[in-house]
């Protein structure tokens, strides 16, 4: 995983509300363990028709869609099941953040345990950034911001642990793994 700590990207509005994880990632391509690959899932039903052909008016298909790391959301992003998938088809596609009005707990979690920052701002902020889609955003993890191209800015909340995690581009594995070291000391010191 990439650390994530200062992001530019263009951003890219999907504005539908109560996008579920179906939707992000549908069942048919959730037997698979592998991430990669995923992106192209990302959406599917609504990224191309019943022929498998992209649907030229779907947003993530447009010349403005490449590239941008940055998923604005209708409200309630990612309800539905618990789905890992789901992040990591949205990573997989490119995305590093997605920002919402609210974001579902599950998802919210799974994202941040897969190296997307789930971004919760007030209403009037969001309206804003669905408007302004294209442009560059910054996402600032270290100083809990998120800044348009004409300096308009919000802070957002992050957990201290998922926050630490992603801007050191580890996983919580990875992180337990880091401390092997002191895991063998304890064990020696206290352990019979």
């Amino acid at each position: 995983m990439q650390p994530f700590k200062i992001l530019r990207s263009r951003s890219v509005s999907m504005p539908s509300e109560n996008i579920d994880t179906d939707q992000i990632i549908p069942a048919r391509f959730l037997k698979v363990t592998d991430k990669k690959g995923l992106g192209e899932k990302a959406f599917y039903d609504w990224r191309y028709d019943k022929d498998g052909r992209p649907r030229t008016d779907f947003v993530l298909n447009t010349p403005r869609a490449l590239g941008a790391g940055i998923l604005v959301a209708g409200d309630n992003f990612g309800c539905g099941s618990s789905r890992e998938h789901a992040p990591w088809a949205l990573v997989d596609f490119g995305f590093r953040a997605v920002v919402s009005t609210s974001i579902a707990d599950i998802f919210r979690n799974n994202a941040l345990k897969n190296g997307l920052l789930p971004i919760v701002v007030d209403p009037q902020f969001h309206t804003r950034l669905l408007k302004g889609a294209g442009e560059e955003l910054e996402i600032n993890l270290w100083a809990r911001t998120i800044k348009t191209e004409d300096c308009e800015s919000r802070e957002f909340e992050v957990e201290p642990f998922a926050r630490y995690c992603l801007m050191n581009g580890m996983d919580q594995l990875d992180f337990l793994l880091g401390q092997d070291a002191q895991i063998q000391a304890y064990e020696q010191e206290y352990v019979v």
